[in-house]
């Protein structure tokens, strides 16, 4: 197969009241979400051979994220049931163009509890391409589950791509996120992340987040981006692409001089999932044998196509839609 990625899954329930205050909400529709997830669905949808290392637990959400992804013909041969843990879910606002309200549900969430034992069964010489998140690192058994998946890329020769993946809640303390990450990049092929998630992973000196009722008081993340950006090429990651939005992206090399890859300019419904299909067209470019520049404008078409859409996983681009985008505005 083309591509593993390891880590979240959950049902995704966002607001039906496009641009309503949270408290105003009347209703959702029920869409399926994660970053892993939504990476191997877009990778799926653009022609890739895709599974997910991911776990449930023995309930109906559960179900429903397996159905939707057997519909989806990504491979669910990997994904165990665990007992007694329950399947993670996400409430979102819709609140265009820049409020984006997002409650986590992921306490004994079932995909933070993925062992070394599951990721042996995947058999990780046999893709060609391993994705990991940042979010798996947070707590254990998932933290090994990962590192040990990496690992075994390394001594096998598959590649593996880090979508940093910062979500402040997930984590009693910052600084505990920049030092999982730190500590994975240098068997890193290819990291992904945003200008705040770059910040955060290299954050040495910040006060705990407080977690009360569920309602994250979470610093403002702010640094030299620049020098942030040199201590993760330090660590010996190949290529850092850093996301900018609307604006594209920067592709980071240790010994190579920056570059920008510009964007496609869309109007915005809901920036959730963006990331996600940037890295599926980026990582479909990147197994074509594209240079990093044509994968990276890939990226940006698929990211363009979601963030026009309501839904992360359910409104990935398929190859045909992505590139007809791209001929539209020119080509790559």
């Amino acid at each position: 197969m083309d591509i593993l990625t390891i880590g979240r899954s959950s049902i995704d329930l966002y607001s039906q009241d496009i641009g309503a205050d949270f408290v105003d909400i009347t209703g959702f529709n029920a869409f399926v979400g994660g970053s892993p997830l939504n990476i191997a669905v877009g990778t799926q949808r653009l022609g890739l051979q895709a599974a997910l290392l991911t776990a449930v637990g023995n309930d109906k959400i559960g179900d429903f994220i397996l159905h939707f992804l057997q519909k989806e013909k990504v491979s669910t041969a990997f994904i165990p049931t665990i007992p007694g843990a329950r399947t993670s879910a996400v409430v979102l606002g819709i609140e265009p163009p820049d409020r984006f309200p997002l409650v986590y549900y992921r306490e004994n969430a079932a995909d933070s509890q993925i062992t070394i034992d599951h990721v042996n069964a995947a058999g990780i010489k046999n893709f060609k391409l391993v994705e990991i998140s940042g979010t798996a690192l947070n707590m254990e058994p998932s933290r090994s589950a990962v590192f040990f998946a990496v690992e075994q890329a390394v001594e096998q020769g598959v590649q593996v791509v880090l979508d940093i993946d910062f979500r402040a809640d997930q984590w009693q303390d910052i600084r505990s996120f920049g030092l999982m990450v730190r500590a994975i990049l240098p068997k890193v092929d290819i990291a992904i992340g945003t200008e705040e998630e770059i910040l955060a992973a290299t954050l040495v000196d910040i006060s705990s987040v407080a977690i009360a009722h569920q309602q994250i008081s979470a610093p403002e993340v702010k640094g030299d981006l620049d020098s942030a950006i040199q201590k993760i090429l330090d660590t010996g990651v190949k290529v850092l692409v850093v996301k900018k939005g609307a604006n594209g992206v920067t592709i980071y090399r240790k010994d190579a001089a920056p570059v920008d890859v510009p964007g496609f300019p869309v109007e915005v419904l809901n920036v959730l999932g963006a990331g996600d299909a940037f890295a599926s067209g980026f990582i479909y470019g990147h197994l074509q044998g594209w240079d990093l520049y044509k994968a990276c404008r890939m990226g940006n078409a698929s990211g363009a196509w979601v963030v026009q859409k309501p839904g992360c996983a359910n409104d990935m681009p398929t190859l045909q839609e992505v590139m007809a985008l791209i001929e539209s505005r020119g080509g790559f």
